[in-house]
């Protein structure tokens, strides 16, 4: 799942991104309105977390401004004003989830979880062949074993999974996973596609991951 972040503190974006990281999320963070905007009109989020007091463009109007374009990704505000007219129009401007600073860790991660829980939670479990991806443990496992995996490995599982057989390009798993700033060649996606092919071998798996040449990758039944 990947989340954008908009915060002009970039201390707290820069912590907050990793808390998201470290949950198995994928995280990018902009510190304006207006990029916040641009970014979220890629339409390439699962679900948004905005400040209210940004540059450029505060994050209710950022707000407004998806919804009235017919944008309903999940948003959650993020936000020292804490009036309780203030969140009365941040939910009333269409945020699914409005808590406020400080806040604890687990109030954040489990507003996400609401926010996203349709989406998510209904298929927590997602099974190809002998082969099962549980999205709540981040564990791929068959008949012979089980492996926990690492976040990116989880999130590139995961594409693969819920989209079976559809070819997905290096370039698209850089996007969602790694991010549009990363500094990271686009040969990391190939080291991680390696990891899981091992780790499907070892688990005796009766699907693989085909590459097409110039193509991507595919998750398809073992000949």
């Amino acid at each position: 799942m990947r989340i954008l972040l908009a915060e002009d503190e970039r201390s707290l974006a820069k912590a907050l991104v990793k808390i998201f990281e470290k949950n198995h999320y994928s995280a990018d963070a902009v510190y304006n309105g207006q990029d916040a905007l641009d970014y979220l009109e890629s339409g390439n989020y699962d679900v948004a977390v905005l400040d209210v007091m940004m540059p450029v463009m505060d994050g209710i109007t950022v707000l407004k401004k998806i919804r009235a374009g017919g944008n309903q990704i999940p948003v959650m505000i993020l936000t020292a004003k804490a009036e309780i007219d203030d969140k009365v129009l941040g939910l009333d401007s269409g945020a699914n989830y409005y808590l406020t600073k400080p806040f604890d860790t687990k109030e954040l991660l489990a507003g996400i979880r609401a926010i996203t829980r349709s989406t998510v939670e209904l298929d927590s479990k997602l099974s190809m062949g002998n082969i099962t991806l549980d999205r709540k443990t981040f564990t791929l496992s068959s008949e012979t074993g089980s492996f926990r995996l690492a976040n990116k490995e989880f999130q590139m599982m995961e594409m693969l999974m819920t989209n079976p057989k559809r070819l997905i390009s290096a370039e698209m798993f850089m996007e969602r996973i790694w991010g549009y700033d990363s500094d990271s060649e686009i040969n990391v996606v190939w080291v991680y596609i390696s990891y899981l092919r091992k780790k499907l071998l070892s688990l005796n798996a009766t699907i693989e991951i085909k590459a097409t040449r110039n193509a991507g990758y595919s998750l398809e039944n073992a000949v």
